[in-house]
């Protein structure tokens, strides 16, 4: 048995990274689930329609999960769709926090988590770990 440490190649920004958008994508997954359990449970108004948005908010979880997954195993692909959730959940939080009360506090926690990851994305440490970047000819 060796005295060496085994080598983590993944930077702890990617790791970082990784986990906040996995809990993003689970937020997301838990209000669709949410959705759905209520859709049984209560009476909506429009069956097809909240039906719909729980299947569709399911299907959005999906994006951030999958990018999570990606970033925690160092896959080239998944930085475009981390990105990309990040930059959707800045709007979402900047209006949650426009409505005062309970919402300012989650749209602040959205838009923070959001600057985070981007951050962490976007080092050239993460970049170089991820394979994104200009190449050696």
């Amino acid at each position: 048995m060796s005295d060496e440490a085994p080598l983590d190649p993944r930077p702890a920004r990617l790791t970082v990274a990784a986990a906040l958008t996995a809990a993003e994508g689970a937020v997301i997954a838990c209000f669709g689930l949410v959705s759905l359990v209520m859709l049984f449970i209560g009476d909506p108004d429009g069956l097809v329609q909240a039906l719909t948005m729980a299947l569709t908010v399911l299907a959005l979880a999906a994006l951030p999960l999958a990018a999570a997954r990606g970033l925690w195993l160092l896959r080239r692909w998944s930085r475009g769709p981390a990105l990309i959730t990040q930059l959707l959940a800045l709007p979402v939080g900047w209006q949650m926090a426009q409505n005062g009360g309970v919402w300012t506090a989650g749209g602040a926690a959205i838009g923070v988590v959001a600057l985070v990851v981007l951050g962490c994305l976007v080092t050239p440490v993460s970049a170089a770990a991820l394979g994104v970047g200009p190449r050696d000819a």
